[in-house]
């Protein structure tokens, strides 16, 4: 049984061990010197204080032994107490910066739920790290990411993860089972086809561990679309696409800056995907329309299971698995 309680008490963080030491002695110590003046100290109580006091330290001289058995007991808890209670800071201090360090470094695992994980740093995530970090009830982030050495925003509402993030062992880090949903973006470091392929692999990796889990997965070249399709993307971005469509608009427009302006709005949370109330269904586009005008909403298209319709016909009917694309 003693040999069984040993191995148990081994099995402690250093920091337990060091501080069931510490007490032991306290409490040995304030039981002694109540035993050698009982006069000095009336109760064990008292002679627990002056241990805590004399091992500590601080010395503040409401309790002193005056026999020489009890001033032998004072100078042996000082020699061995106050080594136990120093080593105790000591350590206490150390493991707070170790795990301070480990927290900057991305090596301590995330285990709060609801969280948004977001791979790959690069300036679209930094942007959007800030973006939602500036919103008035911002969601948790993780960020994941194998090449930073720590983490590179300094912010509450973001947890830093440094890993592959194809790998089991980082998405488990992650919490990924209790995620919100996943972005995937391209590492444009490399060429398009590489990054293309790292997304889909990592996309495979996400889904193997959580099939139900929500992911968006940014591709560069378009003959990778269908492959992350099949991987399992729930929604696929094709950066260089969006891109071009941005480039050829400003070509064209007479308002060279009027395209970069209206994104830029649109960026401010004001593009809204709504769910049509019981008064929208079967109604007209632009009963329907005229009714969101009154709460400062503008309709400006439709989304069905076919796919999105942008300004429909004034006649078109809502369905009730319609969504209402409106602007805020």
């Amino acid at each position: 049984m003693p040999n069984h309680i040993y191995i148990k008490f081994l099995r402690l963080p250093l920091l337990a061990r060091i501080l069931l030491i510490t007490l032991l002695f306290v409490v040995l110590f304030g039981i002694l010197i109540h035993l050698l003046e009982p006069k000095t100290f009336p109760n064990i109580l008292d002679g627990i204080w002056w241990a805590i006091i004399t091992a500590s330290t601080v010395g503040y001289g409401d309790y002193v032994p005056h026999s020489i058995a009890g001033r032998a007991a004072a100078i042996i808890l000082i020699l061995i107490g106050a080594g136990f209670v120093s080593s105790y800071f000591v350590t206490l201090s150390a493991v707070a910066v170790t795990r301070q360090n480990a927290f900057s470094e991305g090596k301590i695992t995330y285990k709060e739920s609801g969280h948004i994980i977001i791979i790959g740093w690069n300036e679209r995530s930094r942007e959007l790290i800030q973006k939602i970090s500036n919103q008035d009830y911002p969601q948790p982030l993780v960020l994941i990411d194998e090449t930073l050495k720590s983490i590179p925003i300094h912010s509450r509402y973001v947890h830093y993860i440094q890993g592959k993030p194809h790998l089991d062992e980082t998405l488990k880090k992650a919490n990924l089972l209790e995620a919100d949903r996943v972005l995937i973006t391209a590492d444009q470091g490399n060429e398009e086809i590489q990054a293309d392929m790292y997304s889909i692999l990592t996309l495979l990796a996400i889904k193997g561990l959580s099939p139900q889990i929500p992911c968006i997965v940014e591709i560069l070249t378009s003959e990778q679309v269908i492959n992350a399709n099949r991987a399992g993307a729930d929604l696929v971005l094709q950066s260089n696409k969006l891109t071009s469509v941005y480039m050829l608009n400003s070509l064209r427009s007479a308002n060279a800056g009027l395209i970069p302006e209206v994104f830029g709005q649109l960026q401010e949370n004001r593009l809204l995907e709504i769910s049509p109330e019981s008064e929208h269904l079967n109604k007209s586009f632009i009963e329907t329309s005229n009714a969101l005008s009154n709460d400062k909403k503008i309709l400006i298209g439709i989304k069905r299971e076919k796919g999105i319709l942008l300004n429909p016909p004034p006649d078109f009917v809502i369905k009730e698995s319609d969504l209402l694309l409106a602007i805020k």
